[in-house]
């Protein structure tokens, strides 16, 4: 029998946020969230607002706070990483510098291309995607952009069981 909808314990999403307006409620989680592409957001929450850009560190919240969100200058696309039951992080990723946080699962979303290497072995990334697994051991990973940049291009996800 497959789960209710509502019963999941880990999502990932990249969603296009093309109009202000509320965040969905989801109580009992926990979210991560960084602007990936556009001018960024505004979120208003009870104790006050928070401008995310595309430079900025992600963010952790508490998923029933459901902010209301305002773009900055036009569409914003985000990346989502939301928890039921679980701790996790979202981390920038450092060209050539490795990430070895030991969490059940891993993964790297990459919005620009690059080469990843970890747990023995290692590909080339395009942009957009993302790498995931259930059975890392800890090991370091390495990604390197495949052109430099002075902004994040690329974060680093992972959860506890």
């Amino acid at each position: 029998m497959r789960p209710a909808a509502d019963q999941w314990s880990l999502r990932v999403s990249v969603a296009d946020i093309d109009a202000d307006g509320p965040f969905s409620s989801f109580d009992g989680v926990e979210r991560w969230m960084v602007v990936v592409a556009g001018e960024g957001v505004v979120l208003r929450f009870s104790d006050g607002e928070r401008q995310l850009v595309p430079s900025d560190v992600p963010i952790c919240f508490d998923g029933a706070a459901a902010p209301d969100c305002r773009l900055l200058n036009g569409p914003s696309r985000d990346l989502n990483l939301m928890l039921r039951g679980r701790r996790g992080a979202m981390r920038p990723v450092r060209s050539g510098i490795p990430w070895n946080e030991d969490f059940a699962v891993r993964g790297l979303f990459a919005a620009s291309a690059g080469h990843w290497t970890g747990d023995g072995e290692n590909c080339d990334v395009p942009a957009m995607t993302l790498l995931w697994t259930d059975h890392s051991v800890g090991r370091d990973w390495t990604f390197e952009h495949e052109e430099p940049t002075d902004i994040t291009r690329a974060w680093w996800l992972g959860a506890t069981a």
